[in-house]
């Protein structure tokens, strides 16, 4: 798709107080420099530093992440990119404004956007009728539109994709252009990716739009996966695993996601302390052994490049197989508020006779991270954790049915309803649902440390927003944010179907279900407090003295316009820091 030896980036993805991570995809083997200029004018006080990296190579691709470091708190520092003597970033006539690196400032309340679900069609009028406007690339567009100075005021400190950037399961017409030229169509899988050539295709159309390219080169940004990254319903019980295990491809498919995920969305997510243990980069920096002396401004570091094919794929294959030895999950801190973002898709126990949406090891690192202390605890995890009740309720009862609480001839059926309406969220896990309500009660109540003011779980995938809020009288707020999707809207029939399912007489109806299956009461009764909405958005959350502000924003087309849409406030809301006091 380029001529240019960069394919892919400058993706800014781990930022902390004096440090970035810079990630990108080449053309060929080279060695990528990063230069920064820090200080003033004058001689005396201008520092002008190169960083670089070798990059390696997966399946004829070639990969290198630049550690810039030695940064100033609180700083703003451009930066160019050069590959074997020629500046590659920013692109030559570029309309938009220097990417920068951001450091965290000590203090700073976080500012933080999120959102998941996110296809990858034109910007013009035939996919913007398809798919409604991208609500990212308008974010990017208003951002850039700003000035610099405006920009850095504005720039969130990350941005939090909570799954599904890439569809691996419905393709796109471009998608499918490039299967049919490698492949027959016509055989399994047919439309969807079958390997990691695919893989690195689909995200290179993801990510090359030049607005959302230039936003995630100058605003942090941290990933984790949901089911379409790699197939839909993506352990959603054992029947679905087992049945993907018959076919001729899902071994391949399993493979080349997991591989490019550690690529493309998982490295940058960690910190360098973080990736120094990290098995895969460890072989990275073990064959990278010559040092850069900084003072010699060597262009080019003199060694072959590193091939990880076999040992991602070897590696991938054990984490499907064997999930508790390799961790997705992380755990960020900003000044006053913990982030943690869980791995709700490869931990899972689909043993129906101890089946749990989080094993034993990912449930005791949770409980680790859940300490006190913090004003807010934001709690990242691609399925809402609190649906609407009676969404939940049926999700419950669908997991009761599904494993024998009716009957066998119950079970294939709610095997099957369970799969075509995609009932496989926490309410489907009801042991996981369970313990983890415990442990944010705990918290909430103040038996993990000083209770924050607020627990809020960050979620997506069900293609609408909204907030639920736990019924406390006192301690923390239990708070459900959702945004979804960024650009994939549900079609009118299906938005109308998720809303019987999730409000009115169906509460009801599902609790009674839930009760003839013996589904244990919910630890704790919620509400919804806003929503929901259907629109494309993206959600930005901002620690404000009077609590947390909520916002969700879309874009608009004005007249034809497709290429250039305005940013329209969806919704906002600020939570404060304890419930209202119960009446009476």
């Amino acid at each position: 798709m380029t001529s240019s030896p960069l394919i892919l980036g400058p993706l800014l993805r781990y930022v902390d107080e004096v440090s970035a991570s810079l990630w990108f995809e080449t053309r060929d083997a080279a060695t990528v420099s990063v230069s920064i200029a820090t200080g003033g004018t004058g001689a005396s006080t201008f520092r002008a530093q190169t960083f670089r990296a070798q990059t390696f190579a997966v399946h004829d691709h070639h990969y290198a992440l630049v550690e810039v470091d030695g940064l100033e708190p609180g700083s703003v520092t451009a930066y160019t990119v050069e590959i074997a003597g020629t500046q590659v970033w920013p692109p030559a006539n570029s309309d938009f404004p220097a990417s920068v690196i951001a450091t965290l400032r000590t203090h700073r309340p976080l500012h933080l956007a999120f959102g998941s679900c996110r296809t990858s069609v034109p910007h013009d009028r035939l996919g913007n009728r398809t798919h409604g406007v991208d609500a990212l690339r308008a974010y990017a567009l208003r951002l850039a539109a700003t000035g610099q100075a405006a920009v850095n005021a504005a720039r969130p400190d990350l941005v939090l994709f909570l799954g599904d950037q890439v569809y691996a399961d419905m393709t796109s017409e471009a998608m499918q252009v490039f299967i049919r030229g490698r492949r027959e169509i016509s055989e399994p899988p047919g439309e969807e990716l079958a390997d990691f050539e695919e893989y690195a295709h689909l995200y290179e159309l993801a990510w090359t739009d030049p607005a959302n390219r230039w936003l995630l080169s100058t605003v942090p940004t941290a990933m984790i996966f949901d089911d379409h990254d790699i197939r839909d319903d993506w352990n959603a019980s054992l029947s679905w695993k087992r049945q993907m295990e018959t076919t001729s491809w899902w071994h391949g498919r399993i493979v080349a996601g997991l591989a490019s995920y550690w690529v493309y969305q998982h490295l940058g997510n960690l910190s360098p302390v973080e990736r120094a243990s990290d098995e895969i980069w460890q072989r990275v920096c073990a064959h990278n052994t010559a040092e850069i002396d900084q003072k010699y401004q060597i262009d080019e570091i003199d060694q072959s490049e590193l091939d990880l094919s076999e040992v991602l794929d070897a590696f991938a294959a054990r984490c499907d197989q064997h999930p508790s030895t390799y961790r997705w999950s992380y755990c960020r801190d900003f000044t006053d508020t913990r982030l943690i973002v869980l791995d709700s898709r490869t931990t899972r126990v689909l043993d129906p006779s101890r089946r749990a949406l989080l094993d034993e090891s990912e449930t005791a690192w949770l409980s680790e991270h859940l300490q006190g202390g913090f004003r807010h605890v934001l709690i990242g995890t691609s399925l809402p954790f609190l649906l609407p009740t009676g969404l939940q309720r049926l999700e419950s009862w669908n997991e009761a049915i599904s494993e024998g609480a009716w009957g066998r001839p119950a079970a294939a059926l709610g095997e099957r309803m369970r799969q075509a309406v995609d009932l496989e969220h926490w309410g489907a896990f009801q042991r996981s649902f369970h313990e983890v309500a415990a442990l944010a009660t705990e918290l909430a109540d103040g038996r993990r440390g000083d209770a924050p003011d607020t627990i809020m779980f960050l979620s997506g995938d069900v293609h609408y927003s909204y907030v639920e809020e736990v019924e406390r009288g006192s301690g923390s707020r239990i708070v459900q944010a959702v945004c979804s999707p960024i650009r994939n809207p549900l079609p009118v029939l299906l938005r109308s179907f998720s809303a019987v399912l999730s409000y009115g007489a169906s509460r009801r109806l599902s609790g009674l279900l839930a009760r003839s299956a013996r589904v244990p009461e919910p630890p704790f009764r919620w509400k919804g407090v806003t929503g929901p909405w259907f629109d494309n958005c993206l959600a930005s959350l901002r620690i404000v003295p009077d609590g947390v502000r909520l916002t969700w924003q879309t874009g608009v087309v004005d007249g034809q316009n497709h290429e250039h849409p305005r940013v329209r406030t969806v919704a906002e809301i600020t939570l404060g820091p304890r419930p209202p006091a119960a009446a009476g």
